[in-house]
């Protein structure tokens, strides 16, 4: 299983599988520890039992894990194949999960050129405009005023968006890749 960075496409669904296999490794250590420790004392009433149970504090946390992130699919190929194709000029991360201290706000992709941002989301219980707000108010946190932020759940009206971004880039040739994968972190660190 090749390892995918966040913010690259089908990073959910990799961090899925980790958190799986993990999980799964956890609690078979647990049982394992569990069951040694039975079979050398034949009760339950043993070292290795508190050793087990207390295993099962990271084993558990391993499942949240999976149960949170389980709900959210990675942005499919072929939608973050075409995006790739249309964006070759400006900053662009896919399959965040936006968090927030009320929501939880899913992003299949989100586009940066310059001080403009445009985010895709396919779930249509995400207020759009709550995400944007605040994704402004955390890079306003971050030293980055002045940001444009416009969070969209049509694809077409996204995709047409990224690609006017991409023009206006092409056409410009202005240097603010450095700021844009600045603010590419930033909102990389709020995101599961």
């Amino acid at each position: 299983m090749k390892k995918i960075i966040k913010g690259n496409p089908g990073y959910l669904d990799y961090k899925k599988k980790v958190e799986i296999i993990r999980t799964i490794i956890y609690f078979a250590l647990v049982a394992a520890v569990f069951f040694l420790g039975y079979s050398q004392a034949h009760t339950k009433k043993n070292l290795l039992t508190i050793v087990a149970i207390l295993g099962c504090l990271p084993a558990s946390k391993a499942l949240v894990g999976v149960i949170t992130r389980f709900p959210y699919p990675s942005i499919a190929s072929i939608r973050a194949e075409e995006i790739k194709d249309k964006t070759g000029y400006i900053t662009v991360i896919y399959d965040m999960i936006i968090t927030s201290r009320e929501k939880v706000m899913p992003m299949d992709c989100i586009v940066i050129s310059g001080n403009t941002i445009f985010g895709y989301t396919n779930s249509e219980k995400v207020d759009v405009k709550y995400a944007a707000s605040h994704i402004r108010g955390i890079l306003n946190q971050n030293q980055f005023p002045d940001v444009s932020v416009k969070i969209l759940n049509n694809y077409t009206a996204f995709l047409a968006r990224a690609e006017g971004l991409n023009s206006i880039a092409a056409v410009e040739k202005s240097d603010t890749k450095e700021l844009e994968e600045q603010m590419a972190h930033v909102i990389l660190n709020i995101s599961m």
